[in-house]
């Protein structure tokens, strides 16, 4: 295995054949800790790279605090939405605020739903709903981050000073809190030692059965710890769960010798065996989420001050405390350290709507875990959308079931050009298998035309072609043009030269 992970370091093709493969936790730590920081960060790249993995960089806000009033978490809530960053949402803070209003947790969290679109991103929630814990937990000053390493969990102990009849009296919510998410987070720290930090495992798995039983993508904490056989523990239980995403928590929980080798190479390894593509951190000092970015890291969890997370990512021990506002810190790290491309980084409202819009043309049905060929059809992004007002909002001008039934009725060409190269081309390609005989692939990336063209060759019939690049001679060469794009800019770009292109939004 090492042999295939050192050559996937420098040959993203050799990355590809890699992800096909079926390899277990220990293999991928064992070979990849091989590896020293710089080729541990550029294996993490080839893994950030369509198809093999989510290519954006995001930031998700923790908008809450137990001592917050109301008005102030709505405002938050308000303004994280209008830049288009996903809502982290810490349950016993919203509970507690809700109790303080004479209201119930779920009214208010329904209220932020109201004035929000973007997703929600569930956490601190157990088998009886929002977690509840005294104010000395939920007003802590963030000893752990402040002091820094070695700490193997909770210096307070937090899992054991739950407040479990307070839990016990919102039962009947449990379930309206799942379904107002778009994702739910569990913690796994309690299999790596920190069984004062975390909930039990057997906890945590009803957590995730119940995120499924609503359709939800489920994500998974764990600590870097030794940076070797705790991370074992957290991936394998991770991907026996059938979990999607993965959360890597470093800060006082970084326990390696050299932290930012661990953490590097953590997220490499994480880019390598997620499920759902997407690799994330909740906490890790400012040298951390540098080096975690350019290993591939796709999103940041930071937030307002008095929210634990507005500290736990983006400082240094000394300076990570309560009451540090992290988010523009956290933007002013991402826009330092990552190149922008087709999108932003991180992402904005703009690229959650046209994601929103590819995952309404391909339709929910076909969208990770759903392959084509080799590889899922989207990420765990893809599955969250869904159940968002944004996903309601946005418009499509046709869906691959319009496109299908064209070919029914005899409206598309037996030969078609495709583009735009990525995931809605793939399902299209696939909706039109028995209509067309010949399908060329255009993008303005070789790689995404190479990986597209042989992914679906090895699943489809008829004769795929690359287009070189070259969307006019693809349209020319071809009876029926279809513009996949859903980026409005890049659609209008495409089409504006070829009158009778189908185009999708």
């Amino acid at each position: 295995m090492y042999d295939l992970v050192k050559k996937a370091v420098l040959d993203p093709y050799a990355a590809w054949e890699l992800s096909k493969m079926d390899k277990s936790p220990a293999e991928i730590v064992e070979a990849v800790s091989r590896l020293d920081r710089d080729e541990a960060m550029k294996l993490g790249m080839n893994f950030k790279r369509f198809p093999l993995g989510c290519d954006l960089t995001e930031i998700l806000v923790g908008t809450c605090a137990s001592d917050l009033d109301k008005i102030d978490i709505l405002g938050n809530s308000i303004l994280s939405d209008s830049i288009g960053a996903s809502i982290h949402v810490c349950a016993y803070a919203f509970a507690d605020i809700a109790e303080a209003n004479g209201m119930r947790g779920i009214d208010l969290f329904r209220e932020v739903r109201e004035n929000t679109e973007v997703p929600l991103d569930l956490d601190h929630f157990g088998k009886f709903g929002p977690m509840r814990f005294p104010k000395d937990i939920t007003g802590c000053w963030g000893q752990c981050y402040n002091e820094g390493p070695p700490f193997d969990g909770c210096p307070r102990d937090r899992i054991h000073s739950r407040l479990i009849d307070k839990e016990e009296d919102a039962l009947g919510e449990k379930d309206e809190w799942i379904k107002l998410s778009s994702s739910v987070a569990i913690n796994l720290t309690c299999i790596q030692g920190a069984e004062g930090h975390a909930a039990p495992l057997d906890e945590a798995i009803e957590v995730a059965q119940l995120g499924k039983k609503y359709g939800k993508g489920i994500e998974a904490i764990m600590f870097v710890g030794d940076g070797y056989e705790d991370l074992i523990k957290g991936f394998t239980t991770a991907i026996d769960m059938g979990v999607d995403v993965f959360v890597i928590e470093g800060g006082p929980f970084n326990l390696a010798e050299n932290r930012l080798d661990a953490f590097a190479r953590a997220i490499a390894m994480a880019r390598i065996l997620v499920p759902g593509k997407i690799v994330v951190t909740n906490g890790a000092y400012e040298d951390e989420c540098r080096v975690g970015l350019r290993a591939g890291l796709n999103g940041i969890i930071t937030g307002f001050p008095k929210n634990h997370h507005g500290y736990m990512c983006g400082y240094s021990p000394g300076t990570a405390r309560r009451g540090k506002f992290g988010l523009p810190r956290i933007i002013r790290i991402i826009k330092e350290e990552v190149q922008e491309d087709l999108t932003k980084a991180p992402i904005q409202k703009d690229e959650l709507e046209s994601l929103a819009r590819a995952v309404k043309v391909v339709d929910p049905v076909n969208v990770y875990p759903r392959k084509i060929g080799f590889a899922p059809v989207g990420d765990a992004h893809w599955v969250c959308l869904p159940s968002t007002p944004i996903y309601e909002r946005v418009t499509v001008k046709r869906t691959v079931h319009d496109i299908r039934k064209m070919a029914e009725e005899g409206k598309i060409g037996d030969s078609i050009a495709l583009l735009g190269g990525r995931f809605a081309s793939w399902v299209i390609a696939k909706e039109l298998e028995g209509y067309v005989d010949q399908i060329t692939i255009s993008d303005i990336d070789p790689w995404v035309e190479k990986i597209s063209v042989e992914n679906l060759q090895s699943e489809l019939k008829a004769n795929i072609y690359t287009g070189n690049s070259d969307d006019n001679a693809a349209y020319k060469n071809s009876e029926t043009a279809i513009v996949c794009t859903t980026i409005p800019s890049i659609s209008n770009k495409i089409s504006k030269n070829l009158n009778d292109a189908i185009t999708l939004i």
